[in-house]
């Protein structure tokens, strides 16, 4: 018996040419590609534009995947490495709290719109936190605590050294602590500080 998965039999056939292949590839995984496009560019029409630039990018470029590695891992380079580029091309303007998507974080068991009105704005805040952060360290930091990335991970993601991995995790805890320190309106509520970077 056969102990690959579907996605194995994906890549494989997508890596011969089978279009059919690749989309079910983009079907799996557009979501957390777009959320994490959406986290670094902070709104939603330039994080579509950065996902479908990045399957794009993931698809002329499949010969060159290692399938040692995880697919979404490197989807996720991919993504990281386009929304830096962005950045660095326009000021990037505050995240406005009614185009903030919702965090695939945990599953919520019963719906509560008081709770989700909560949890909105402390993820807005946070964000505009986040937003100050220059591209890469807020690259370093999304990976790190919205997507579980290990540190050795972000180094090959966003190529850097993993020395240089902490010291930028280091860095943006230290701006983010100051920025909440100083922005009592910003601080996020106690039941919420386990997902915090800044804790």
């Amino acid at each position: 018996m056969s102990d690959r998965t579907p996605e194995q039999d994906w890549l494989e056939k997508a890596r011969n040419g089978d279009d059919d292949a690749f989309a079910r590839l983009v079907e799996t995984y557009q979501t957390p590609v777009y959320n994490l496009c959406y986290r670094m560019l902070g709104e939603s029409t330039a994080a579509e534009d950065a996902a479908q630039e990045t399957f794009w990018r993931a698809y002329q470029n499949l010969k060159r995947y290692d399938p040692s590695r995880p697919f979404i891992t490197w989807l996720l380079s991919i993504a990281a490495h386009h929304c830096i580029d962005q950045q660095r091309k326009r000021r990037l303007p505050l995240l406005e709290l009614d185009e903030f998507p919702e965090l695939d974080i945990a599953d919520s068991s019963v719906p509560n719109p008081e709770k989700e009105m909560s949890h909105n704005q402390e993820d807005a805040a946070l964000h505009q936190l986040i937003n100050q952060l220059n591209p890469q360290d807020r690259a370093t930091v999304i990976l790190k605590y919205w997507y579980d990335c290990s540190e050795e991970e972000i180094s090959q993601m966003l190529s850097l050294t993993v020395s240089a991995v902490k010291s930028r995790l280091h860095r943006s805890r230290q701006q983010l602590a100051e920025m909440l320190s100083s922005n009592p309106m910003l601080i996020v509520n106690e039941r919420r500080t386990h997902e915090s970077p800044a804790v």
